[in-house]
């Protein structure tokens, strides 16, 4: 049985050259389409699934409790791994991670930079990054101790043995190698090339005060035990350790890639939301490949009716017929499964590059197997369905006497379908416009500073000793006009702090978070920033600046200071003297509204240089001057910069990236649609032929007969318009609300959205429209 329905379903296929082809190719598409995004999405899951002891690691957060607001940081500070694990049984380990850096390496000949990070010993047992060569259990023991990937060992030492060789980095200390770890997957968070002891490096990093967040710190839990339960401990151990109105949670380490934003001291989502948005998109695209499939089916529903009839007169249930024509749908879905296979296959490059990932189709995995089989057979199921109990409730009696006639209804199933397909793709196509308006939108705001030609120089080697030398020599070259030194990357908010107040007692003041820059001098002329009371801040000058800070408009604000200049901030009882006022700028999104913020003077928490370059000469001119004079004053370091603007756009990648996808998939749904579009025209071209001779002998012109065949097409488009309009404003709606600083969306982008729709509509049914208009009416009614 299940043999001859095969050989009914191909010949079928052979016999309906046009309609297989655009069932099967709108297969496909829709098909490879799905198939790329749930690559995306099954990496996305699987992020850091692989530790073996992911369940039980937690990720140690802190929350501020403002007056109007609270705040949330991952930066903790150094006591409090220790306090975790000593304080509370239910913790078995504890490591802290610090800033990943890249550092200089140097082994006999070979100098090369690596980024990596200094973690605790117990790191290694937390996490399962296996290692080649060592032990987990003690690779980090001993204060010089350092562990490399496999990558960066080749790079290293080549083909020989890394193990226990002494290398140098940043020119100043030594560390023996003590494990080979194995390249890191493409699905963690962690991005390193190697791991050093923090015990090398620690008095560096931090005072060891409760109140100094400097790194990252994770526990494990022990067996069984509640996490929920054990943040109603933990909560107040910052506050017991002098930091007021601070709460310490601990936060699932498996639920960090997905459920990392959050509103108000609450989960309010993070990349989830995209693959949320990216699942839907995927279902959509495959829905609608499956609609288009049902429609070229019941279309053809009249030339398959005495077959049916005959099929049921000669003893065949109605169950056998449904078997018969899910089994035609499911070899359709097969062959367009393996066409989407090869499709996926050789888009996947291009869609890794847009993702920024290293995705690939595992075909020795038996799994990968037995889950494409059950893809085929639910997009077959799907597409077949409704054909088949269409199809098979056909009368016998009617068909056979010639009474069966194509249903015209102002509704008909069909007509619901094409709606559905097209308020689908105009959704998309207004939610693309959305997407790319609000990038935009926020990318024409006022950075507050100015970042051409601004270049960053990460502070390392003999920069720090030789910086007042660099600066002269590349001020007196005409290279740059100028240049300071500051703690973090201008547009990193990577450090803040709060404990701020004109008296030292106020604690509505000391709750607000302000994220907090050092510098050396120079800050505003360097950063292009607008000075809007006082001054700069100037160790040379003024040597009294030492105990000086500069603040925002923000943070005037909210403290409520009437006359900042001169006056005095306090650190606790420590006084601070504010000698210049700021105009907001940019470091944190760019969606958001800037916070408070300040300006220290310091000499000592320095990891980067800033460089404003002069824009009298070539850029390229000025950067080997620059070269020249950094390896002049710090030769055993290669120069390297980043630009502050290239830094700046990042800050889009995410949502770029999500308008990107949006924008091509939009366009795959809208091409499956117009493949559905095209062909139900073929079919009402084909069936309306006679029907076309005799207007057109009776002398109806090209134009009222085109025009006759596409009104229908169109006005099922603009109903989809009407559908989607109020479906795309309340997504895009709720997208936007989680930007503070967005656009309105106006109704110029639904208007554009809608009048496209119908242009697409109109070339996709018009050429089929013409052709049979153009068409030999003798050739058509000949046979009447």
């Amino acid at each position: 049985m299940l043999k001859n329905y095969l050989k009914v379903a191909f010949r079928n296929l052979q016999t309906k050259k046009t309609f297989s082809f655009i069932n099967v190719t709108g297969l496909a598409v829709g098909m490879a389409g799905a198939i790329l995004i749930l690559l995306w999405v099954q990496n996305e899951y699987s992020y850091d699934s692989f530790h073996a002891n992911n369940t039980s690691l937690y990720k140690v957060w802190n929350r501020y409790l403002g007056k109007d607001y609270i705040g949330m940081s991952d930066i903790t500070p150094s006591p409090m791994g220790t306090a975790l694990k000593d304080g509370f049984p239910e913790v078995k380990s504890s490591a802290r991670v610090y800033w990943s850096m890249d550092r200089l390496f140097n082994y006999k000949d070979v100098s090369l930079k690596a980024k990596g990070n200094d973690v605790d010993k117990a790191f290694l047992t937390m996490f399962s990054f296996p290692l080649v060569e060592g032990s987990t259990s003690h690779a980090l023991d001993d204060v010089n101790s350092m562990v490399i990937t496999q990558s960066l060992a080749k790079k290293i030492f080549k083909d020989a043995d890394p193990m226990n060789q002494l290398v140098k980095i940043a020119n100043s200390q030594t560390f023996k190698v003590t494990g080979v770890l194995k390249d890191l997957p493409n699905n963690t968070e962690f991005d390193f090339e190697y791991l050093v002891s923090l015990a090398a490096n620690e008095r560096n990093y931090t005072d060891g005060s409760w109140g100094n967040n400097s790194y990252y710190t994770y526990v494990q839990l022990q067996p069984g035990v509640n996490g929920d339960q054990l943040n109603q401990k933990v909560k107040n151990l910052a506050k017991k350790n002098g930091q007021k109105d601070q709460e310490v949670f601990l936060y699932p380490f498996s639920k960090m890639h997905l459920y990392s934003r959050f509103d108000n001291g609450k989960v309010a989502g993070g990349r989830i939301e995209i693959v949320r948005l990216l699942l839907g998109i995927a279902g959509i695209i495959l829905l609608i490949a499956c609609i288009n499939f049902m429609n070229l089916s019941t279309a053809q529903s009249q030339k398959r009716a005495k077959e049916v009839g005959v099929r049921k007169v000669m003893g065949a249930a109605r169950f056998s017929l449904i078997s018969q024509f899910l089994t035609e749908s499911l070899a359709i879905t097969l062959i367009a499964g393996l066409f989407a296979l090869a499709l996926a296959q050789l888009c996947l490059p291009a869609f890794n590059q847009l993702t920024s990932k290293q995705l690939f189709i595992n075909y020795a995995d038996p799994i990968f197997w037995l889950a494409f089989l059950g893809f085929i057979l639910f997009t077959g199921v799907i597409a077949g369905s409704y054909p088949a109990f269409f199809l098979s409730a056909f009368r016998p009696v009617k068909v056979l006497k010639g009474k069966f006639s194509a249903v015209r209804s102002a509704i008909s199933p069909r007509k619901v379908l094409v709606v559905l397909q097209f308020s689908v793709a105009i959704v998309l196509i207004i939610s693309t416009v959305v997407v790319y308006r609000q990038i935009k939108f926020a990318q024409s705001r006022d950075t507050g500073y100015n970042v051409n030609r601004l270049v960053e120089v990460p502070v390392e080697g003999d920069i720090r000793k030789n910086y007042q030398l660099i600066k002269d020599d590349l001020i007196n070259s005409g290279a740059a006009t100028a240049m300071c030194q500051t703690s973090l990357d201008v547009t990193l908010d990577g450090s803040t702090s709060g404990g701020f107040s004109l008296d030292g007692i106020n604690k509505d003041q000391q709750n607000i978070s302000f994220s907090r820059f050092g510098t050396s001098g120079d800050f505003i002329k360097t950063m292009g920033l607008k000075l809007i009371a006082g001054r700069d801040i100037d160790f040379t000058a003024y040597p009294s600046d030492s105990v000086a800070c500069m603040l925002n408009e923000t943070a005037v604000k909210q403290l409520g200071i009437k006359d900042p200049v001169g006056n005095f901030i306090k650190s606790g009882t420590f006084p601070i003297k504010i000698v210049g006022v700021f105009k907001d700028f940019i470091i944190q999104s760019p969606y958001v509204n800037t916070g408070p913020m300040i300006v220290f003077a310091t000499r000592g928490w320095i990891y980067n240089t800033v460089i404003r370059f002069s824009a009298q000469n070539d850029m390229a001119k000025n950067l080997q001057t620059a070269e020249k004079i950094f390896k002049k004053y710090n030769p055993a370091y290669p120069f390297t910069y980043n630009f502050v603007d290239t830094q700046y756009r990042k800050k889009f990648n995410d949502q770029q990236q999500t308008g990107k996808l949006a924008g091509i998939f939009a366009c795959l749904t809208i091409f499956i649609s117009c493949l559905g579009l095209f062909g139900l025209a073929s079919y009402m071209a084909e069936n309306r032929a006679k029907e076309i001779g005799i207007r057109k002998v009776l002398g109806a012109s090209v134009a009222s007969i085109t025009q006759m065949l596409t009104r229908e097409f169109v006005a099922l488009v603009v109903i989809a318009i009407i559908v989607a309009i109020p479906v795309a404003w309340w997504a895009a709606s709720k997208w936007l609300q989680d930007f503070t600083y967005r656009i309105s969306i106006g109704w110029v982008t639904f208007a554009v959205a809608g009048a496209t729709a119908i242009l697409i509509a109109i070339l996709t049914v018009s050429f089929q429209s013409v052709k049979a208009a153009i068409a030999n009416p003798v050739n058509s009614i000949k046979s009447e």
